[in-house]
């Protein structure tokens, strides 16, 4: 067998192990079994526990982030269109690929070097994002200072929301399961990304008209300009 083939059924196996069970529990003797495979073999194509669990970020990293480009790529759409886009392709992936998902997540609390590797896939998706709104605040005719000053962090913002509403998803098509189907009020990738969209663009385009939330102002208000104005 080809060892690309051979090492992806490795990586197959080992995802669902560490996604399962975390990366200090995660058995060797498991992942080789489950892979077809000795567990020597193993070692000779990833050398140790802690190069297979990179090795799987590193996967799953790169699959994430080349959905959320692939889902962005089409041009001359509208900023918003093409957000839409990028989360529903996010949003499907994650679905599609929930023990890979789970690595990434399990990979945050196992400090350096684990979670340098998702730190750095964050970074990759924050700047797409920050490039889309970016262009929206320019095609919205708002000062450069905003978009200097806010715009990053609105771009943080919205993808640590993101991560969160996947791992939401997640869990409710987990809910219940007793078979293979998931249960009836799992969400869609359109349903999640349409409920992020919802959370955020409304108030975007506020923003982006120079309304903005004030302490003080009662509920439903905005400050338009002023201090807080663009």
């Amino acid at each position: 067998m080809p060892r690309e083939v051979r090492e992806r059924q490795m990586l197959d196996a080992a995802v669902a192990a560490f996604a399962r069970h975390g990366y200090q529990a995660a058995s060797m003797d498991d992942i080789a079994e489950a892979a077809g495979v000795s567990k020597p073999l193993v070692y000779l194509y990833l050398k140790s526990k802690e190069e297979l669990f990179t090795a799987c970020i590193r996967r799953e990293v790169a699959a994430l982030v080349a959905a959320v480009r692939e889902g962005t790529r089409q041009r001359g759409l509208s900023a918003d269109q093409q957000l839409w886009n990028g989360l529903t392709a996010f949003f499907a992936h994650t679905a599609a690929r929930p023990d890979g998902v789970a690595v990434l997540y399990r990979a945050r609390t196992q400090g350096e070097p684990f979670s340098r590797e998702v730190d750095a896939m964050r970074i990759e998706v924050v700047v797409i994002v920050t490039a889309l709104l970016g262009q929206a605040a320019r095609d919205a005719g708002c000062a450069g200072k905003l978009a200097e000053r806010e715009v990053s962090g609105l771009a943080h913002a919205l993808v640590g929301a993101a991560e969160s509403l996947a791992e939401w998803a997640d869990s409710r098509s987990r809910t219940g399961l007793t078979g293979a189907e998931p249960p009836p009020d799992a969400p869609s990738a359109n349903e999640t990304a349409a409920t992020l969209m919802n959370f955020c663009w409304a108030g975007l385009e506020n923003l982006m008209k120079g309304a903005r939330w004030a302490p003080g102002v009662s509920s439903g208000s905005a400050v338009a300009g002023g201090p807080h104005g663009p």
